[in-house]
């Protein structure tokens, strides 16, 4: 068995042979490898080559790959229950557990994926202000949501395109996008529409077209701006929330938002999703209110239990605290190793997440700061980490993630790699 045999029969049953594009190699070219197995800070291809893996499943381990005391919860919920489609004690758990800890959030509901998460928590927005428009940023991405598929980012940022095939112009018209990082657009368009508009929705650290770290003062004029016209304040957190701190990017910068969207970590590594928030929002949903949605694994017992798991782990051992550590080390390890070659690569950073870029030229806050060439130069860099037994996200504009797996020597041998593979592109 090998990864261009399954490949080929990928093909023949799947577009473009996989399950998400951001999968296949199309940005960095080649085929895709296969992967069997995963343990700690490796993945495993069928070919039986290890490779150290910086991908992280696009986020979800935080703690790494089949963490022994998250396996052995699964172990033990397999053996109680799969899926039950009652009322059961799993969900109930985690969401006291969730809403003790989150001081947005009265209330919340399971879901099965992000995506599912913000459809969810846009169709509140708009019932609970009976408005239809929804305010977007360029760069942010927000899942396959049809109206929210406008200049998004994640796998239509690798392939030059802002938007899909299949939404309705109707649709699309129901969304108004507006730059990152820029006040007095965002001021415009909320004194042109800003009685129209039922909601803003943001990722408050968008890290799907490259990682776009953003002002406070920015994010904190939006809330207040939705505060003023009568909008909901939607935060997108499913990569950062759990993963940057306890209560994500809203606790760190003192935001309070509406309506809070997670996903990723909070699964365990399963598939879970969530939207979140204030009482009033939440008790629309129904049965309780008019806002309908449902779903038949949503709170899986599995996903539940995994994630509740996980995220006792994550707050009992302050791996966020010691991850940053690590991540410290690991920029002095890069910056000693290009300092002897001359390099110049820069390591945008906040928390775990970490972003590749060339020579770049003071701070990337939106898409018009992202350097040119930039997809060519991570092509060549990606293949000669591959070559070297290093797995990154096969996408110049998707960001690697670090885990408590992810030693001092693992995180040294990544630095090394790197500056290895820039020389051989250079």
């Amino acid at each position: 068995m090998n990864s261009a045999d399954l490949f080929q029969r990928s093909l023949v049953v799947s577009p473009g042979g996989v399950h998400s594009p951001v999968r296949s190699f199309r940005s960095v070219g080649g085929n895709p490898i296969f992967f069997a197995k995963s343990q700690g800070a490796y993945i495993e291809s069928v070919e039986g080559k290890r490779y150290l893996d910086f991908c992280m499943s696009f986020g979800p381990m935080l703690l790494g790959h089949r963490d022994p005391e998250v396996t052995e919860a699964v172990h033990r919920a397999v053996d109680t229950a799969w899926a039950l489609g009652t009322c059961e004690p799993y969900s109930l758990e985690l969401s006291e557990w969730l809403i003790e800890r989150l001081p947005f959030v009265d209330k919340i509901r399971f879901v099965s994926s992000g995506t599912e998460a913000v459809m969810s928590a846009l169709r509140v927005a708009r019932g609970a202000r009976g408005r239809s428009l929804i305010l977007k940023f360029s760069g942010c991405y927000h899942g396959h949501v049809d109206s929210l598929l406008v200049r998004a980012g994640s796998g239509l940022a690798g392939i030059g395109s802002s938007d899909s095939a299949g939404v309705s112009a109707a649709t699309a018209a129901e969304t108004l996008v507006c730059p990152l990082d820029n006040e007095a657009e965002l001021e415009n368009i909320f004194n042109m529409y800003g009685s129209q508009i039922a909601a803003a929705i943001i990722e408050p650290l968008p890290a799907n077209y490259g990682l776009l770290i953003q002002r406070p003062e920015f994010l904190q004029r939006l809330q207040a701006l939705c505060r003023k016209h009568g909008s909901l304040l939607i935060l997108d957190e499913v990569i950062s929330g759990f993963r940057v701190g306890l209560t994500g990017m809203a606790g760190l910068l003192g935001l309070d938002p509406d309506l809070v969207c997670y996903g990723k970590i909070m699964g365990g590594g399963f598939n879970v999703g969530a939207y979140g928030g204030k009482r009033e929002w939440m008790d629309l949903v129904a049965p309780l209110g008019p806002v309908y949605q449902a779903g038949t694994l949503s709170a899986n017992p599995v996903g539940m239990i995994a994630g509740l798991v996980t995220l006792k782990k994550i707050e009992r051992l302050n791996a966020w605290g010691e991850i940053e550590q690590r991540a410290k080390r690991f920029e002095q390890f890069f910056a000693d190793a290009q300092s002897k070659h001359n390099l110049h690569i820069s390591v945008v950073r906040q928390g775990s997440l970490f972003w590749l870029l060339p020579n770049p030229q003071g701070p990337i806050r939106q898409l018009t700061d992202i350097p040119e060439g930039l997809a060519g130069w991570y092509k060549g860099i990606f293949h000669q980490l591959l070559n070297a037994g290093i797995y990154l996200p096969p996408s110049a504009y998707e960001v690697g993630f670090l885990s408590m797996a992810h030693t001092d020597s693992e995180l040294e041998r990544l630095a090394l790699g790197l500056v290895d593979a820039a020389r051989e592109c250079s």
